[in-house]
């Protein structure tokens, strides 16, 4: 059975505070980015990797790749008005394969564990929509439609990461579905279509990268932790 990932980097870093996007921006040596596609390589043999750019940052990627003597996946896909148009643009460059296992996980996730990786591929080969989850540890709180909010048992919710694994064709087919700004994240687009949604663990330190604060604690994951 065929493996494939696609790697959606399409942030422009604002929040970052500077000019670089963040998925460019170096940890432990190396670019954010370079740390998530060797994740994949080395938790699955063979993947096939689609990495998803805005269109404007793909000789960049290149330049950094040739810069830092790392093997570029083949494929790069054009990056969408948003993460659903992305995720769509990523599957067009997969052949039409009935058998295969695709993930689609966020650039800026670098610190994905092989094992998460290994279990989300596990359950998708299986026929399952699976997304991995961490507990909530802070106390949660509702927001209500008068403005008042209630405690609700944190024992009910679970935190979703990525990758967000599917049977290829299942992904390809929600996809075909018109663009809803309901479309969260992958599987609230396979959801729509009535699959259920399969939990596995996934890995506390698979943070996505938003903010400096962030940025300083990759610094610290990636000296202190083997994932």
């Amino acid at each position: 059975m065929n493996s494939y990932t696609l790697i959606v980097a399409g942030g422009k870093g604002l929040r970052m505070g500077g000019d670089v996007p963040k998925q460019f921006l170096p940890i432990g040596g190396k670019p954010v980015l370079m740390h998530t596609i060797e994740a994949f390589r080395l938790a699955l043999d063979d993947v096939q990797i689609v990495l998803v750019l805005p269109t404007e940052q793909h000789n960049y990627w290149l330049g950094l790749c040739e810069e830092y003597h790392f093997h570029s996946p083949e494929l790069i896909a054009r990056g969408g008005d948003t993460r659903f148009h992305s995720v769509k643009n990523g599957l067009a460059l997969l052949p039409n394969d009935a058998e295969a296992v695709v993930g689609v996980h966020d650039g800026v996730r670098p610190f994905v564990s092989a094992e998460t990786i290994r279990r989300c591929y596990a359950a998708a080969a299986e026929g399952k929509a699976v997304v991995p989850v961490v507990p909530v540890v802070e106390t949660v709180r509702q927001i209500l439609p008068d403005g008042k909010s209630v405690t609700r048992s944190r024992d009910e919710y679970r935190l979703v990461q990525t990758p967000q694994t599917f049977p290829l064709a299942l992904l390809r087919q929600a996809y075909q579905q018109p663009y809803s700004e309901a479309f969260t994240d992958d599987a609230s687009v396979v959801e729509t279509m009535g699959k259920e949604i399969t939990m596995v663990e996934g890995n506390k330190e698979n943070i996505k990268l938003t903010t400096p604060a962030d940025l300083n604690y990759a610094q610290f994951i990636i000296h202190n932790y083997e994932l």
